[in-house]
């Protein structure tokens, strides 16, 4: 299991005074530090956290890798195929959406031909792809067709669930997807709205080898610093697939 740290809201907090801190590109060393085994970063087409002189610095000097959420826009391909990161993730986007929301849809038409597009370009470049999707049967199947490399199932609806009941559910659905994804070649990671208490469930799921985690992370190193944040993180996933844990339920790392 690999655990990817999104940086992008280091990037928020330094931007919400228009400043020059706190540095993303010192975020991703001390979550390296604490065990990441990689840095996520959206370059978004609005540029409201991470902006292009963070995605070429941290480029330059991530030492794990980094993998590279982006629109399928012609625009943004170019700088990812200038950057060369070692993962491009093809993400939707709405201006006036908080954080992504969903999941590509696939079903489209149009959506499809610019995912194609865009996949074709980054294979062509040597960059690893993967596709951020719901965790819905024919979202994995079309994933698939398209030729992908990895689909990241979009966990925010068991994040988002109220009850034990709705999070046993989308569970499963997380679950199925994995699966399928993974009798299709695909890699299998996910991510959105996990936190340290939740993603125990996650990533003790089978064929589940990647997670992609920012926003409880970032908010967790305001209290304790981002190595730390990091760290402690790490050590509930390695411990997950060993632990036998109810939906919602957290098992604190020692020293927590």
């Amino acid at each position: 299991m690999r655990l990817y740290i999104n940086i992008d809201h280091v990037a928020t907090v330094r931007q919400a005074r228009r400043t020059d801190e706190p540095d993303p590109v010192r975020a991703a060393v001390l979550a390296e530090l604490g065990g990441a085994d990689g840095i996520t970063i959206h370059l978004r087409e609005d540029r409201r956290h991470i902006d292009d002189r963070d995605a070429r610095l941290l480029a330059a000097t991530v030492r794990t890798g980094i993998n590279f959420e982006l629109a399928a826009a012609a625009r943004m391909v170019d700088i990812a195929v200038e950057l060369a990161p070692m993962q491009a993730t093809l993400v939707p986007e709405k201006r006036e959406e908080v954080t992504t929301e969903g999941g590509l849809d696939l079903a489209s038409p149009s959506v499809r031909d610019a995912v194609g597009t865009s996949l074709r370009r980054l294979e062509a470049a040597g960059i690893r792809t993967s596709l951020f999707i719901d965790p819905d049967r024919d979202a994995v199947g079309r994933s698939a067709k398209l030729g992908a490399n990895a689909v990241e199932l979009h966990t925010g609806e068991y994040a988002n669930a109220s009850s034990d009941a709705e999070k046993a559910a989308e569970l499963a659905r997380l679950a199925a997807a994995a699966a399928r994804g993974h009798a299709l070649g695909l890699a299998v990671h996910a991510g959105h709205g996990l936190t340290y208490e939740n993603v125990t469930p996650v990533a003790a799921l089978p064929h589940v080898e990647e997670l992609n985690i920012g926003h409880s992370v970032v908010s967790r190193a305001v209290l304790v610093g981002l190595e730390r944040a990091a760290r402690e993180m790490k050590s509930i996933v390695l411990a997950a697939p060993g632990q036998v844990a109810e939906p919602g339920r957290w098992i604190p790392p020692i020293g927590y």
